[in-house]
């Protein structure tokens, strides 16, 4: 595991060197194949994971059977942390969409170690505000955006999450989502999404890969999606 994990993750970072150990002891190692589920939608969840390496979709299934994509969660971000506060069932299916090493915190373990800590609990709150903050953006997007603009707002998102720069300015962004996915992710249709992602493809702001695409303009995409 890499030692400096915890330095990354918003909830941990505030922690010394021997409480990061402390804490670490506490953790099981967990690991995904892609495709692999982690946990269902509705199952009694009572646990923490830690993505170490690899990627985690969040989805929602509505009651006409629709797969809507939340989120796509990579190294040092957390899952199921509501659950630490309020065990219960869990809101969304978490599915491994690469290769995923994960590090599992269960409840009533870090409940004492943050009774000994009462500090840790600003930094808990902190980083759940900033996950609420995430998801109100998402939300408003939704409303005030068109498909197009989520489209480019999304490849920029996972390109400061996941992509490596690239010469003159380019951005390479493995993010291992199928183009199903893409488009649940963004809340369109396929069709919908794939025209946007042509008609940027057309323009020269970016080159679509398998579970992949290069983007090669990052400042037209920005204004795009604003």
């Amino acid at each position: 595991m890499d030692e400096n994990l915890f330095k990354t993750v918003p909830l941990f970072s505030a922690l010394d060197a021997h409480d990061q150990d402390e804490l670490r002891s506490l953790t099981t190692d967990v690991a995904l194949r892609r495709g692999e589920r982690l946990f269902l939608e509705g199952q009694e969840g009572d646990r923490l994971y830690i993505i170490v390496e690899g990627k985690v979709k969040l989805g929602h299934t509505s009651n006409d059977g629709r797969d809507n994509l939340i989120a796509v969660l990579g190294p040092g971000e957390m899952i199921g942390e509501l659950t630490l506060f309020d065990p219960g069932p869990r809101s969304t299916t978490a599915t491994a969409v690469a290769s995923t090493r994960l590090l599992e915190l269960e409840h009533s373990a870090m409940m004492k170690f943050v009774d000994t800590r009462p500090e840790l609990a600003k930094h808990m709150l902190r980083a759940l505000a900033q996950r609420l903050r995430r998801t109100n953006n998402a939300l408003a997007d939704l409303v005030f955006s068109d498909v197009p603009g989520r489209v480019a707002k999304a490849l920029l998102d996972l390109a400061d999450r996941f992509g490596h720069p690239g010469i003159e300015g380019t951005m390479h962004v493995p993010h291992d989502l199928t183009q199903e996915e893409l488009a649940q992710l963004v809340g369109a249709s396929r069709e919908t999404v794939n025209k946007s992602l042509a008609e940027f493809g057309s323009r020269g702001w970016l080159v679509l890969e398998n579970r992949g695409v290069h983007l090669l303009d990052l400042d037209r995409l920005r204004r795009r999606a604003r």
